[in-house]
């Protein structure tokens, strides 16, 4: 009787470990997929392409040409302002806190600039049908 109640402990504390591993497995993959699009988006922008860097802003619904002006505006200045350090250079991905089952993430991202200093920030991301958006 107790070699079964041990057999049977083993068992369940196998399965729990592989659910949660894989639970943990799933939750970084998720969070690869949203820092691959952050750095996509920011690559975009990096290269001047700035209609793809505000298509990649979540807007649940469709915005009026004026405000997506103004959006693309904003791309160009934020950029303007950080020439400072000899502009944005590269765009590296850190880590990603992903949570699964809201389909929101934090990605960490490392601005290198021309003076070679260095700026991490966080970009908030949404998944909506299987896609990627910033916040």
């Amino acid at each position: 009787m107790k070699q079964q109640f041990r057999s049977l402990l083993f068992a369940c504390t196998c399965a729990f470990f592989i659910v949660a591993c894989n639970r943990k497995d799933n939750g970084s993959m998720v969070g690869e997929l949203a820092g691959q699009a952050a750095k996509a988006y920011y690559d975009q922008l990096l290269h001047g392409d700035y209609d793809s860097f505000v298509a990649g802003r979540y807007q649940p619904d469709s915005i009026p040409a004026s405000y997506r002006e103004q959006l693309v505006a904003n791309a160009k200045m934020f950029l303007g302002h950080e020439s400072d350090h000899g502009g944005i250079k590269e765009v590296k991905f850190l880590s990603a806190k992903a949570d699964t089952s809201k389909h929101v993430a934090n990605v960490f991202l490392t601005f290198v600039y021309g003076d070679r200093s260095t700026e991490e920030v966080v970009v908030p991301m949404v998944e909506h049908n299987g896609v990627w958006y910033m916040r």
